[in-house]
């Protein structure tokens, strides 16, 4: 082939992309153990849920499968009615997407061009930098104060080019979250012209009548803002990937452009309609994780392991001398965490309360760790 037939390959591929560096979840527990010839690996890397599915979404799930040679509900009718009636929304105001983190690349794709720019605290979750940057936007990373996302800064950071901001609250990967009135101040404060973006994928962890529901206390409100959930956490749907953003209703059509005709499963559509009752396995999971977050504590405490903190979620911070070389070891042991270089943190490891049992695990390979160390 001439090079006149073949033509220039490098020249396909658009230049925002060239110093990307894509996300990369972990192993999965399988490999490890392959690789490793383990016996038991517990995985305490992605802030899943420890728990599977509600029984009514097994249930659900099951139903579905009998169906699975049917494309989906294109627009999630059914579940998008479910939510606007439950969150006192109009239908018009909820997008479900394939995961939170789908609403967040989609709402990119239709707000974003080139050179516009996007404000978020840093470090966080990835996406909020990746996807702008895979449209020649700009991501202004705001540092931390004190590990908690700081407010003031943010706003300090938008200029007339800033279409978005993401506040996650509570921020993944520190685990810790704003109050109230910071956010409150945040609201009053933030120009016309910019969408927020409050990520709270997870709501439902957090027992605390001072946290602020953001549908509830700032869209209700007035103000400009695209509230994030998904069942992937406390509702132990994140193998389905469901998840849904609620907010201005022509942002929300302006998604719906951009969004793949079939985003979201029959089966995962149908399991999270029918979790949305179950406000009684809620609190119980959420009691079973406060208990989990304190025996997580517990053990890294008895390490001599520090976390950011208040960690509110279920997963904490964790500062260690190097990273990449623990992450190896607890491996080695049969843990799988997350080292957090690709959140902008790569002197922490993010681990994610699991179960009793798991954490134990964790415990043990820690405090070999620590005697191997001490020879």
């Amino acid at each position: 082939m001439s090079e006149e037939q073949g033509g220039d390959h490098a020249s396909l591929i658009r230049p925002a992309l060239a110093g990307l560096v894509p996300y990369e979840p972990g192993k999965p527990v399988e490999e490890v153990q392959r690789e490793l010839g383990l016996e038991r690996v517990v995985k305490l890397a992605s802030n899943e849920g420890p728990y599977g599915p509600f029984p009514e979404a097994q249930d659900a799930i099951a139903r579905a499968a009998l169906e699975l040679n049917r494309y989906p509900d294109g627009g999630a009718w059914r579940l998008r009615n479910a939510l606007a009636e439950r969150r006192g929304v109009r239908f018009e105001q909820v997008t479900v997407c394939a995961g939170a983190d789908a609403v967040v690349g989609y709402v990119c794709q239709a707000l974003l061009d080139p050179g516009d720019e996007v404000v978020t605290g840093w470090p966080s979750f990835p996406s909020y930098v990746l996807d702008p940057l895979k449209l020649g936007a700009i991501p202004v990373r705001v540092p931390l104060r004190a590990d908690r996302i700081d407010l003031d800064a943010l706003l300090a950071a938008i200029t007339p080019r800033t279409k978005l901001v993401f506040v996650a609250a509570p921020n993944n990967p520190t685990g810790t979250t704003n109050g109230r009135a910071e956010l409150d101040a945040y609201f009053a404060r933030v120009p016309p012209h910019v969408l927020t973006v409050l990520d709270q994928a997870y709501f439902e962890y957090i027992d605390d009548a001072e946290y602020p529901d953001g549908v509830a206390d700032y869209l209700g409100a007035g103000h400009r803002v695209l509230v994030l959930r998904t069942f992937s956490k406390i509702y132990g749907l994140a193998g389905l990937r469901v998840g849904y953003g609620i907010g201005p209703e022509d942002v929300v059509t302006a998604i719906g452009k951009v969004r793949r005709a079939f985003d979201v499963t029959t089966a995962g559509q149908e399991a999270a309609l029918a979790s949305l009752d179950g406000a009684t396995e809620i609190e119980r999971r959420r009691a079973s994780n406060r208990q989990a977050m304190t025996l997580l504590e517990a053990v890294l405490y008895e390490q001599r392991l520090e976390h950011a903190g208040p960690a509110v979620a279920n997963f904490v911070f964790v500062r260690v001398d190097d990273a990449l070389a623990m992450n190896d070891a607890l491996l080695r042991r049969g843990v799988i965490v997350r080292p957090l270089a690709s959140f902008g943190a790569p002197e922490a490891l993010r681990i994610t309360a699991g179960t009793a049992d798991e954490i134990q695990v964790l415990g043990a390979a820690l405090a070999d760790l620590a005697a191997v160390s001490a020879r």
